[in-house]
């Protein structure tokens, strides 16, 4: 019975109680969050139970269920997108009747007796493959045909960029830009619609021509350098190494190094060098080692002679050893 007033919703895997009601006022925040667990609990396990009384299927995992659709209806984290304004050619298309109809990728081409694409590389009827072009009674002579073609073809690719820029300019209007567009615009505007982007300063731009300058692999050394370029202002410094092959001026640069070395150690460590106490005291304890030593050198050396035994030779070539008389 306590189960039937819970509003199971498995397709957002939610359930309700509309009827819960606290049995007196909450005096403080602990009581709240105790009743509110409490409910939660009971929720969640109205949702398992709801779950596993769905038909399922077994699985190496475990049992799988198809959860059925949803019956409540969640806003929407951001608003619907609007609807695009239709552009001059829709709009004129459909006072006109014209239908969009699709188009076959491939088109047979008849001066080569082959199938090519009807755009891109490679294309039927690509200009480029036009040996001989008929002249016409209206062309003037001495033009260029070639040349008046890519001149058209030019103009109807402006044309075109353009009447896209004006779309672009009527849909950001109403609203409706495209969402892969929105960023692009925020990024560069579209002409006339926002204010100018800000003038780039003149140290701005020395400091992308410096980065441009030092992006080789080189960093810049071996770069032809423009006419008035000056030198970087952050330049970097870099490591000198020792050469790796033996030479001239290799002797008098590894003196160089080790008398920087030294001085350096010299200047750091000056008040240690010249302790004369701290020498005289290491000087004594070498001494007395070394003494040390050498008397228990003696010692050892006298005990061994002491106990040496001579040697006798036998007829058969051996040795025995031969006491001492007392």
């Amino acid at each position: 019975m306590e189960e039937a007033q819970y509003e199971v919703d498995l397709g957002n895997l939610m359930a309700f109680d509309n009827h819960h009601q606290f049995a007196s006022p909450p005096t403080s925040r602990e009581e709240v969050v105790k009743e509110a667990i409490e409910q939660g609990t009971k929720l969640v396990q109205a949702v398992a139970d709801a779950l596993f009384n769905l038909p399922s299927t077994q699985d190496p995992d475990g049992p799988l269920v198809r959860l059925p659709a949803p019956t409540t209806r969640l806003p929407r984290e951001k608003p619907l997108p609007k609807p695009r304004p239709p552009t001059k050619w829709e709009m004129f298309a459909q006072s006109k009747g014209v239908q969009k109809r699709n188009k076959e990728k491939m088109v047979f081409d008849e001066q080569t007796g082959t199938w090519k694409r009807r755009h891109g590389y490679d294309r039927v009827n690509d200009d480029n493959d036009v040996p001989i072009i008929e002249a016409k009674a209206t062309d003037e002579p001495g033009t260029d045909p070639f040349a008046e073609r890519r001149k058209e073809k030019k103009g109807r690719v402006e044309k075109q960029e353009k009447n896209r820029l004006h779309n672009l300019k009527q849909a950001q209007k109403a609203g409706a830009l495209p969402s892969h567009i929105q960023l692009a615009a925020t990024a560069l505007p579209i002409r006339g619609t926002q204010e100018k982007p800000k003038k780039v300063s003149k140290d701005e731009l020395q400091n992308v021509a410096g980065m441009a300058a030092v992006a080789t692999a080189s960093g810049g050394k071996f770069d032809k350098k423009l006419p008035g370029e000056k030198p970087l202002k952050h330049e970097k410094k870099y490591k000198k190494y020792l050469p790796a092959v033996e030479g001239s001026g290799m002797g008098a640069m590894e003196k160089q190094q080790t008398e920087k070395v030294l001085n350096k150690l010299v200047s750091k460590n000056s008040h240690e060098i010249l302790n004369v106490q701290k020498a005289v005291n290491m000087y004594n304890v070498k001494k007395e080692k070394r003494q040390r030593k050498q008397g228990g050198n003696s010692s050892t050396s006298g005990k061994l002679k002491g106990n040496r035994k001579p040697f006798k030779k036998t007829s058969k070539g051996g040795s025995s050893k031969k006491g001492k008389s007392k």
